[in-house]
């Protein structure tokens, strides 16, 4: 069949992108679904920093690719062997396919599958296949197994995770990444008790989620640092108690002087070495500091070695929240629509498919939390 999508052939172009026009939104060929596979219509699509850091090559990826790995849909066609899916039911991707047999499935750590690792840096299917192909034949890879900025897509039945039907689809994307992994990290990994002190680096989709986190748990004082001014009052609504602007006052002292000594649990969402350690430095004795963004791979992060002894200090990474796919989509989105999550604030705006290039720009300057690229039927 052939279906419209945003295609990136090189990564690095130019800023503006509205202008280099990096994603080339046309028509490609999709092979319908084989064995194990299922085809999707997507209805809505969230544009994340991952996304992002494989536009300007940060984050190197196979080409050519089609991105997009948030996104919640509509099954319209089963392959042979799928017997948890069928036409018509309503899916949230998860950008991590879980093979269910190697270790760290088995132990319960999903976020960590390695074939499907495997198959996300090869830009395949868990099961090795390419579906996509351009106009002039040549194999377009899938993104984390996902490919979200396609209109329709095919994906293994453990790329997906079935949700209610009365879940409004668009919004629902966000919960397979944004949310996923930063209320994960607060509740899976960190698992942050009630009335500690907490502080997050980092006011974007996940920042804010974990920001939502906390607030869940009971967490107190919850204190949001970012350099931009404008994404202040949005960390409020969504359950700081205070804001630091890193770029106006010493986040280390703000939030010390704020927890009487430090925070309990802090949090790096902003991928950044530099973050990192003043959110360690952030933390007190005893504390645990998570990192959830994804730095450059070049970049290194030194703390005083005596501390992890003396002071009992705990340095974790948050890999997709630590989340169990078909536990945790379910039960956050339940939470969503229970009035408990108000993940309809991280929404700066809806998309087309044809606004894409500019909306990554508004989202490199900082201009929008999340952008929500909806497909029309």
């Amino acid at each position: 069949m052939q279906t419209e999508a945003a295609v990136l052939y090189e990564m690095g172009q130019p800023t503006p992108y509205a202008a280099s026009q990096p994603l080339v939104i046309q028509e490609v060929q999709l092979e319908g679904p084989g064995p194990g596979e299922v085809l999707v219509e997507v209805v809505g699509a969230g544009l994340c920093h991952s996304d992002l850091s494989v536009v300007d090559g940060s984050r190197p990826r196979v080409m050519p690719m089609i991105l997009g790995h948030e996104a919640a849909g509509i099954v319209r066609e089963v392959g042979p062997g799928v017997a948890e899916f069928r036409p018509d039911d309503h899916v949230v991707f998860s950008w991590m396919p879980t093979c269910g047999r190697c270790l760290f499935c088995a132990t319960g750590r999903p976020a960590l599958c390695e074939n499907g690792i495997r198959a996300n840096l090869a830009g395949s299917l868990l099961n090795g296949s390419r579906r996509f192909r351009d106009g002039q034949g040549r194999i377009l890879n899938h993104h984390l197994g996902v490919s979200g900025f396609s209109h329709y897509t095919v994906a293994v039945q453990e790329s997906l995770v079935k949700i209610p039907q009365d879940a409004p689809l668009a919004k629902a994307s966000l919960v397979g990444c944004a949310i996923l992994t930063g209320i994960g990290a607060v509740v899976n990994t960190a698992r942050v008790e009630a009335g500690m002190a907490v502080a997050v680096w980092g006011l974007g989709g996940v920042g804010l989620s974990a920001i939502m986190g906390t607030r869940l748990v009971g967490a107190y004082p919850i204190i949001a640092v970012d350099v931009l001014e404008s994404k202040m009052d949005l960390a409020r609504r969504l359950g700081a108690s205070h804001t630091v602007n890193a770029s106006k006052d010493d986040p280390v002292k703000a939030v010390r002087d704020l927890t009487g000594g430090g925070a309990s649990y802090t949090f790096d969402a902003v991928g950044s070495e530099r973050a990192l350690l003043q959110a360690y430095e952030a933390c007190r004795r005893g504390g645990t500091t998570v990192t959830i963004g994804l730095p450059a791979p070049t970049r290194m992060f030194t703390v005083p070695a005596v501390h992890i002894v003396n002071e009992e200090r705990t340095i974790k990474g948050s890999y997709m929240g630590s989340a169990v796919p078909r536990r945790d989509i379910p039960r956050f989105l339940a939470l969503y629509q229970a009035g408990l999550l108000p993940l309809d604030l991280l929404v700066t705006r809806t998309i087309t498919l044809d606004e894409i290039n500019g909306a990554f720009d508004a989202l490199a300057k900082g201009e929008a939390v999340r952008q929500v690229l909806v497909f029309n039927s």
